[in-house]
């Protein structure tokens, strides 16, 4: 009797025997697909572009951070940027918190830099 019964509850309610095996995670596969080609994938390319437009930041490169601050980068450290954001005002921000590159340095740009520095240095020493 005990092995009727056992006999009986192999069988679905359909009374089709019950799959197994590898049939079972063929759904789970194919989720497990359509998230990496979804969101996975695109997600990593997005990071990897980050991190590449981060390492290529140069002086006069006008950035906007994560916060929405907007600035031009007037010296790089390894871990921060430092962003002229008006005349005479300068913050230091992280490197990971630049979001977006606005416009590269032009020539005419750095040049307009360094002759800043120059009249600064300048000012400096004759006050002195």
């Amino acid at each position: 009797m005990i092995s009727t019964a056992y006999a009986m509850g192999q069988t679905g309610a359909s009374g089709a025997p019950a799959g197994g095996g590898f049939t079972a995670f063929v759904p789970l596969i194919l989720m497990f697909v359509i998230f990496y080609f979804l969101l996975i994938r695109p997600q990593q390319k997005k990071a990897k572009e980050h991190q590449n437009m981060v390492n290529n930041l140069k002086k006069g490169d006008r950035i906007v951070t994560s916060g929405g601050v907007h600035g031009t980068i007037v010296s790089l450290g390894d871990t921060t940027v430092s962003l002229e954001v008006a005349e005479n005002v300068k913050i230091k921000i992280n490197r990971g918190n630049v979001a977006a590159l606005n416009q590269k340095a032009s020539p005419v740009a750095l040049q307009k830099t360094k002759d800043k520095e120059k009249t600064k240095t300048k000012t400096k020493n004759n006050k002195r």
